[in-house]
């Protein structure tokens, strides 16, 4: 019994460590994906005006921290399941989900000029016309 007991305790750390290290490079991959959406932004720095060449490249940065964000988030979630859950790692993970959370309001906000949970006014249009056409 006590040999089932070390290869069940073995397997937990083995799995623990393979976890962890799936959110490493889901982390890893989320990074990359910020860096390289900074770096794809940057084709909007020629060509057009000033302004349009700006609100191009702050929307499309914009989209790559939105998408590095939530893939990020992914990534401590899958991590916080690794290791040993306490009150204290899901409260660290509470609150990085929370900042995270923010900023993508926040992005978004920029973005679009609206918050997330508010609907997209020329779309409600479109479709409350188009059924009245029907």
């Amino acid at each position: 019994m006590i040999s089932g007991d070390s290869s069940l305790s073995s397997f937990e750390t083995v799995s623990s460590q393979w976890v962890h290290l799936a959110g490493v490079g889901i982390e890893l991959f989320g990074i990359v994906i910020i860096v390289v959406g900074i770096i794809w932004s940057s084709r909007y720095a020629y060509g057009r005006g000033v302004a349009r060449r700006y609100d191009s490249y702050k929307i499309s940065i914009g989209k790559s921290l939105l998408l590095g964000l939530e893939v990020l988030v992914a990534a401590d979630i899958v991590k916080t399941i690794a290791i040993e859950i306490t009150f204290t790692s899901l409260g660290l993970l509470a609150g990085l989900v929370l900042v995270r959370t923010f900023l993508s309001w926040t992005l978004v906000l920029e973005i679009e000029g609206r918050w997330p949970w508010q609907r997209d006014l020329t779309l409600t249009t479109r479709t409350e016309q188009s059924r009245d056409g029907e």
